[in-house]
């Protein structure tokens, strides 16, 4: 359980954000958020979209904590499950799977019947929903880009969890409508090819990549820390 402001929310995945802002985890996710802002200055980014080569490499929890340090800095921020295969947002913290995204795309809700209080001070989430079939179908009907165009009236920013790159073409698919993509990368894992082809696979996509962020770097006994790489 993790305190809040204003009440007590319980959270099922440790966000270290939340857990221990002080930490140098922490403070590496502050300087993301500030590389993130100056990474375009003539433009400003509304929508981001996190993603990996493949799966286990981090991207759900990354994604998570960069959007609680935009809330935390006074921004009103909506953090959206994309990947529609295999959830996690809804686990980390300990919403319902549905209503979610794939409610909305389908017209069976509406935004504000999606929507959900993530227990952090500036933070919505919208959770997957059902899972679907179709997932890349879905994700590419024009229902996706009237949803973007609504909550980005709404929000300040969209942090979108999008599937692994190279799985499976639905981060494909929301790269191209996205202000700026991120990568995430494991020091442990991640093959140094898998790198390179999700670098070349989300340029193919037309993704605007504004950096990536290496995750599972090991400094010293016991310390761990995110980097940002612009």
């Amino acid at each position: 359980m993790f305190k809040n402001r204003k009440k007590i929310k319980p959270i099922a995945r440790k966000l270290v954000t939340i857990a221990n802002p002080q930490s140098i985890i922490s403070e590496q996710f502050r300087t993301v958020r500030t590389n993130i802002k100056f990474s375009m200055p003539n433009r400003k980014i509304k929508t981001l979209l996190f993603t990996s080569a493949s799966i286990g490499e981090g991207k759900s929890t990354i994604a998570a904590n960069v959007a609680i340090v935009f809330a935390q800095e006074g921004k009103k921020v909506l953090l959206i499950d994309a990947d529609l295969r295999k959830p996690t947002v809804h686990y980390t913290f300990l919403k319902t799977l549905s209503p979610g995204l794939t409610n909305l795309l389908t017209s069976h809700c509406n935004l504000n019947q999606v929507v959900k209080e993530s227990g952090v001070n500036g933070l919505d989430l919208i959770t997957c929903g059902p899972i679907p079939s179709n997932p890349a179908e879905l994700l590419g009907l024009p229902a996706m880009d009237i949803f973007i165009t609504e909550v980005k009236e709404k929000y300040d920013i969209i942090v979108f969890d999008a599937p692994p790159i190279l799985s499976v073409s639905d981060g494909q698919i929301l790269t191209s409508k996205c202000d700026g993509t991120i990568l995430v990368i494991s020091s442990d894992s991640t093959e140094k090819g898998n790198a390179i082809k999700a670098k070349e696979v989300l340029q193919a996509s037309n993704a605007n990549i504004i950096g990536s962020i290496l995750n599972n770097f090991k400094l010293g006994k016991d310390h761990y820390y995110y980097q940002y790489y612009g």
